[in-house]
């Protein structure tokens, strides 16, 4: 998460014409509980435009690996053999870390957390057979599911979804408060001038609208995020007290 760290502060310092904005994702509203000592503040150096794109996190698996095909009866094998099974996730402290121990927490389950140095050579271990299981965005996952290569067994959240009908969601596997996300954004240096950042949503606003980004967003799972910036200003506030909670109930720590 090195760039969840450095790159906003250098943002937050532009000069607030509108000329240089910041496009940023879930991993920068985990940043704070991380990393105690940030030099830039998500929620006070920034001015939130708009949620571009939200992409639910779903559970996957090497089918060679993992026998389970039922994401219930997944969760009763992990019960009983705690430890026995493991997840490659981006790095400590990533979404797909901590998604993983949100499950841990709600499942009362214990799965071995494998680290990498990010998501594409966890996601190449777990096609390979090196891991046994990710939480991971859809949109990476995606060809790879529709391939066989990697078996979902549960999207994140309180419905389907349209790109994977057959794949179940939290809500309906006893879960309903495994929410868990992918998401990005795009915020302005505080101190843009209003019309500035009227603009620039209007702007984006057209193109999430467009048959073109519909049709890209559809394929990867993605959903545009239809919020105005003050409810994605509180959706970023909301997601930074969600992860602090996470972290801390889980210890986790970089590594």
């Amino acid at each position: 998460m090195p760039a969840a760290r450095w790159v906003p502060a250098l943002q937050a310092k532009a000069q607030p014409d509108g000329y240089t904005l910041f496009m940023g994702a879930v991993h920068h509203a985990i940043a704070p509980s991380m990393y105690p000592k940030l030099d830039y503040d998500i929620e006070k150096d920034f001015v939130p435009l708009a949620l571009l794109a939200n992409v639910p996190q779903v559970v996957v698996v090497n089918p060679k690996r993992v026998e389970s095909s039922d994401i219930k009866a997944f969760i009763e094998y992990v019960r009983k053999t705690p430890g026995r099974l493991n997840y490659g996730s981006a790095g400590a402290g990533t979404s797909h870390h901590l998604a993983g121990e949100l499950f841990k927490q709600q499942t009362k389950t214990f799965i071995t957390h494998i680290p990498y140095r990010g998501a594409g050579p966890a996601l190449q271990d777990l096609i390979s057979g090196n891991v046994d299981m990710m939480f991971d965005g859809l949109g990476s996952s995606a060809a790879h599911i529709k391939s066989g290569r990697i078996k979902a067994l549960m999207v994140s959240g309180s419905k389907r979804n349209p790109a994977f009908p057959d794949v179940p969601c939290a809500a309906e596997v006893g879960l309903p408060e495994y929410t868990v996300t992918t998401w990005y954004g795009m915020w302005a240096p505080k101190g843009t001038p209003a019309d500035v950042q009227a603009r620039i949503v209007e702007e984006l606003r057209k193109a999430g609208a467009s048959d073109e980004l519909k049709a890209i967003w559809a394929s990867n799972g993605a959903e545009f995020g239809n919020l105005t910036p003050p409810q994605f200003g509180s959706f970023v506030s909301a997601e930074v007290k969600r992860w602090a909670a996470v972290v801390k109930a889980s210890g986790a720590k970089l590594e």
